[in-house]
């Protein structure tokens, strides 16, 4: 699915490197399912939980006034995963897939934030997503679909 982005991402020699939370490295999974994906993949950090959220740089603060399923969070991480490898492009994911989360009681349960940041030209490219699908398997498979689609547009 994410063979034109390796490919253009190598094209335009960029790299990315993601921070995923409820789609737990599915999207790194798929991004290193490409041949040649070595080239412009730096790195991936799962952060299921918001203490290795803040270990990664997302601020506590953030997560406290707007919760972990939140834009600002997802911006939080996109931005911080991309400063920490140094990539031009940064992937944040979080939000739910229908389940309530007893240790974050906020948040609509299918909804998912997602963020990229364009380390280039510090700018943000944010997006929701409802994952209404049967299984997990395939909201990570609509969300993965939505953030290659953005990355498209934006690369």
């Amino acid at each position: 699915m994410l063979n034109d982005l390796v490919e253009e991402l190598t094209r335009k020699k960029k790299t990315i490197s993601t921070m995923e939370s409820c789609t737990g490295g599915a999207l790194a999974s798929e991004i290193t399912n490409v041949e040649g994906a070595s080239d412009v993949f730096k790195f991936s950090a799962i952060t299921y939980s918001n203490l290795f959220k803040i270990k990664m740089g997302v601020s506590k603060d953030v997560i406290d006034k707007y919760s972990v399923y939140s834009m600002e969070t997802a911006c939080e991480m996109s931005r911080n995963i991309s400063k920490f490898t140094n990539s031009n492009y940064g992937v944040g994911i979080t939000g739910k897939f229908g389940n309530a989360d007893k240790e974050n009681l906020y948040g609509d349960n299918y909804t998912v934030f997602i963020s990229i940041y364009d380390k280039d030209n510090n700018k943000f490219y944010n997006d929701t997503a409802k994952a209404f699908k049967q299984n997990r398997k395939e909201n990570k498979m609509l969300i993965i679909k939505k953030v290659n689609d953005m990355l498209l547009k934006i690369i």
